[in-house]
């Protein structure tokens, strides 16, 4: 049997991810195939090395910093993000609440993140390397479109992965996982609708037509994708762990209040599955 785990994206959202990802880590369970979208992969890093609490405790001393985001950031033109690219993926990593490269490097199973390429608007599936050096990878499947720039890949731009593709799971049964426990950033029943502001954007990428048409269809992308999410939980090939609501958590949310309720919530809703999760995982 293959575990795999599959990690939704939602930027600040997936705190809640971390705190299933800690509680999966305090149960001794560990997949053979993690694949993840944007912050979902991010944090799952923390689950790969092993350092419970890690991204909690990045929360609560960082995303209050003027170091980690904010519009100044977005405006520096050696940036051009929202956040701090280098403080908030080399910075924090290597100096203030060091990850631990070397079992990283050990972890037997795969660690994929899914990207968006921008030329095709299809979604693409790469390993992440396992040094400290090279992230582009990680960022580009966290590149949401207007607050992030483009992250060039063997000369491919590339933007987040949740555009095209949220919820990767197929990836995941595609690689052989024949049980995969799937991390939700949203509740069961939400149902994306067209935004105007990814209309908007769409039109800024108006050189790239087929990520504008991913832009204009990520709601029926994403509605599709819980659809095909649903069959497979009836047919016994996911189990999904999923908040009741994170309507309140806005994608930059920075409240330490907020992002550890959500987190404390994932963590407890996976402690209370724990029994049917350990039925699905050891059922034929």
């Amino acid at each position: 049997m293959k575990l795999g785990l599959v990690l939704q994206g939602g930027a600040s959202r997936a705190y809640y991810s971390s705190g299933v990802l800690d509680a999966l880590l305090e149960e001794g369970i560990w997949a053979d195939f993690i694949i993840g979208t944007s912050a979902g992969i991010a944090y799952a890093l923390s689950y790969v090395s092993g350092q419970k609490g890690r991204n909690l405790d990045i929360a609560k001393k960082f995303l209050q910093d003027k170091r980690y985001m904010g519009l100044r950031h977005l405006l520096n033109p050696e940036n051009r993000c929202y956040f701090n690219l280098d403080f908030v993926f080399h910075s924090i990593a290597n100096k203030y609440v060091p990850f631990d490269f070397e079992t990283f490097s050990k972890f037997k199973g795969d660690v994929v993140a899914t990207v968006t390429n921008v030329n095709t608007g299809q979604p693409e599936y790469l390993q992440l390397p396992r040094d400290a050096h090279n992230l582009d990878i990680l960022i580009a499947s966290c590149a949401l479109p207007v607050i992030f720039p483009m992250v060039r890949i063997d000369g491919q731009p590339y933007m987040d992965g949740g555009i095209s593709m949220p919820i990767p799971v197929e990836e995941a049964i595609r690689s052989g996982c024949d049980k995969n426990i799937v991390i939700m950033t949203r509740d069961r029943d939400y149902r994306k609708r067209p935004e105007k502001s990814l209309a908007v954007a769409a039109k800024l990428y108006h050189r790239y037509p087929n990520f504008s048409q991913a832009l204009l269809s990520r709601a029926e992308i994403y509605n599709h994708n819980m659809q095909r999410l649903e069959e497979l939980e009836k047919q016994g090939k996911v189990f999904v762990v999923a908040p009741q609501s994170t309507t309140n958590i806005k994608r930059t949310e920075s409240s330490p209040f907020k992002i550890e309720e959500l987190y404390n919530r994932g963590f407890w809703d996976l402690k209370s599955l724990v029994p049917e999760l350990y039925n699905f995982i050891n059922h034929n």
